[in-house]
């Protein structure tokens, strides 16, 4: 079980009392602090008493630790809840399909439905507003940031933005400084997923280096045996650590003939360059320099585009999508490619691929190469979950070598931006492994490893080890070596930086982190405690959910993913603690919070971990939820009902 935070005395209160409070909304503030602190003079019967006797075990440096011990055993308790809810109800709304206006219709151009009299969707407006929902707010804000919004009479704010005869207004004046600008880039084009669908699209230099496996050559992926020296070697003071590049990368001669002008060309506008027919060596690739920046970690599910809009503002200067499987890149799926889409405000940007095979991860890499924008491509060695690790990918590649080895290589081979790699410790939790491999992924040629503390078996329930990163740190230089792992606060990050890394990521860490603490940024940068208020708090919120429309749309599609996120990401929020209720500063890891009242009813509402609060904070944002809602978070340890 994880330990308990040591909050101020005068802020804990019982669990029946919390959740009264709520209920109450707080009306009767007062009189609940009065309750409190009368039961804080009297017994502590009526409280559970694991949670009152661990707060006051740290408080009273361990004392009663024996008698919590023994008082945790004879209180019958079910074990605690871990990993994914894997069976989770479908949580589509549904309602809306039976009476959704034709996008052509939304488009102007309702007499162009390319179906026909076979289109299922409607294709009368006043029908349609008939059983539309209520609009949830008099302004949207697609609206008010670009002047239209492409939505139209579907949009959840539509009354913001619909005159006469239901016409959707534009403001010119801001549609104008909009126009031509390209806000979200790596969209899947429909001529793209056709090609990939009816697997047309062309993968010439992932085929020669497959060629090269096949027929046995060089053994181990290297394409040949006779090799040519990285053009690195004979000139010193190009290979030093101050930024990201291709290092240990030996292309045979064979290989780098077969690498210049051999690729189908791609219609171009402007002037012929050097770029268009010549390959790129090693050496003139492009360069990330990111060394002492913060990289905000891939994070699956919550890590999209509104999430890191946020956290760019507080200041992550790196950041990366959420991860992506290549096989459903390959196939052209839609909501995979929608994980690589890259906001202009990114300034440094990658994606993360996971795989198991080099045909599917050589491919995918030449495919993102060709298509999409990012500043590096990342690859997944560090995934845990059973679902991954059972087909060959995340951590099971750092038990197969072999494979492992043609990835990088394979990858490396057909990309024009560096290729990193993000590890574990290892599979098993006191069987290190990474000292070993991290040499050899230099020597096939990745630009740098991020090491995350903790083996595949400890997950996240153990402190990451930064002795090992450390020493990690010196066998990896001098390719650089980002470190990851309970990064709670700028204290933990100086000391993190002082073990010799080149940078920290900072996920997901349990309890705190960017999913729970996304200013996290900042306090690093002004290296200071931010004890930020429910009021500032609730206006992250309503930028994400602004985000969010923006991003996922207005309509009520759009309108209900954006709750969904909202939710998820509410399932970690929930865990942090304010500053200036804790006893002593920072919050640990894995601390989790007693039941406390907060300064005022919405810091009390954020603490809760019941999914109804988190409901109630979400329809305080984008209204009430359709009827028939339900929420399961992704991971079973973040709530109850």
């Amino acid at each position: 079980p994880f330990p308990w935070a040591s909050l101020l005395h005068s802020f804990l209160t019982s669990k029946e009392q919390f959740h009264a409070y709520l209920r109450a909304g707080g009306e009767e503030e007062e009189e609940e602090k009065e309750k409190k602190e009368e039961e804080q003079v009297s017994s502590s019967q009526s409280e559970p008493p694991a949670k009152r006797v661990k707060a006051e075990e740290l408080r009273q440096d361990g004392e009663s630790q024996g008698e919590a011990g023994e008082e945790e055993k004879e209180r019958p308790e079910k074990k605690r809840a871990r990993g994914q809810n894997k069976s989770r109800p479908c949580m589509k709304p549904n309602h809306y399909e039976q009476s959704r206006l034709c996008p052509s219709v939304t488009q102007g151009c309702a007499g162009q439905c390319h179906f026909g009299p076979r289109c299922r969707f409607l294709h009368d407006v006043s029908e349609y507003l008939a059983g539309k929902p209520a609009d949830l707010g008099q302004r949207c804000i697609l609206f008010d940031t670009f002047g239209r919004c492409p939505y139209g009479v579907t949009c959840r704010f539509g009354q913001a933005h619909l005159g006469d005869g239901h016409q959707n207004l534009v403001n010119s004046t801001l549609a104008e400084q909009w126009e031509g600008k390209l806000l979200v880039r790596n969209s899947l084009s429909k001529d793209l997923q056709q090609q990939l669908r009816k697997r047309k699209f062309s993968f010439q230099k992932a085929e020669e280096f497959l060629r090269g496996l096949r027929g046995g050559k060089g053994g181990k992926a290297t394409g040949g045996s006779t090799e040519v020296s990285n053009c690195t070697a004979p000139q010193d003071g190009l290979g030093d650590s101050s930024g990201l590049q291709e290092q240990g990368e030996d292309p045979t001669a064979e290989a780098l003939q077969g690498s210049r002008g051999d690729a189908p060309s791609i219609p171009t506008l402007g002037p012929l360059t050097d770029e268009d027919v010549t390959k790129l060596r090693p050496c003139e690739r492009k360069k990330l320099e990111i060394q002492g920046k913060l990289y905000l970690a891939p994070l699956t599910t919550c890590g999209n585009l509104p999430f890191r809009r946020i956290c760019k503002r507080f200041g992550a200067d790196v950041t990366c999508g959420e991860m992506a499987v290549c096989t459903n890149l390959l196939q052209g799926q839609s909501s995979e490619w929608a994980l690589l889409k890259r906001h202009h405000t990114e300034d440094i940007f990658g994606v993360q691929l996971e795989g198991a095979f080099p045909d599917t991860m050589t491919k995918c890499a030449e495919l993102l190469n060709r298509t999409i924008d990012v500043d590096f491509v990342d690859i997944n060695v560090g995934c845990p979950i059973d679902l991954v690790y059972k087909k060959g990918g995340g951590c099971a590649l750092m038990t197969r070598s072999n494979k492992f080895e043609q990835i990088v290589r394979g990858m490396n081979s057909v990309l024009d931006v560096p290729l990193t790699v993000k590890i574990r410790t290892g599979v098993q939790e006191k069987v290190n492994v990474a000292h070993k491999i991290i040499p050899r992924i230099r020597e096939w040629g990745a630009s740098m490893v991020t090491l995350h503390g903790r083996s595949r078996e400890q997950r996240y329930t153990r402190s990451a080890d930064w002795e090992y990163i450390a020493e990690c740190a010196r066998i990896a230089s001098p390719m650089p070596l980002f470190g990851n792992g309970d990064i709670l606060s700028y204290e933990d990050a100086n000391r993190a930086m002082q073990m010799g890394v080149s940078g920290i990521m900072i996920a997901r860490q349990v309890p705190v982190g960017a999913l729970i603490k996304p200013w996290l940024f900042t306090e690093i940068k002004e290296q200071r405690h931010w004890d930020i208020s429910s009021g500032e708090r609730f206006d992250i919120l309503k930028d994400f959910t602004n985000y969010g429309l923006e991003h996922w749309g207005s309509d009520t599609q759009g309108v209900e993913k954006t709750r969904k996120f909202l939710l998820e990401w509410l399932s970690f929020l929930c865990r942090y603690i304010p500053v200036g209720l804790l006893e002593h500063l920072p919050q640990r890891i894995n601390e989790r919070p007693p039941y406390y009242l907060g300064r005022d009813y919405l810091e009390t509402l954020m603490a809760s971990q019941n999914v109804d609060d988190w409901i109630k904070i979400s329809e305080l944002l984008l209204g009430p939820v359709p009827p028939s809602f339900t929420f399961l978070p992704k991971h079973k340890a973040n709530s109850y009902r």
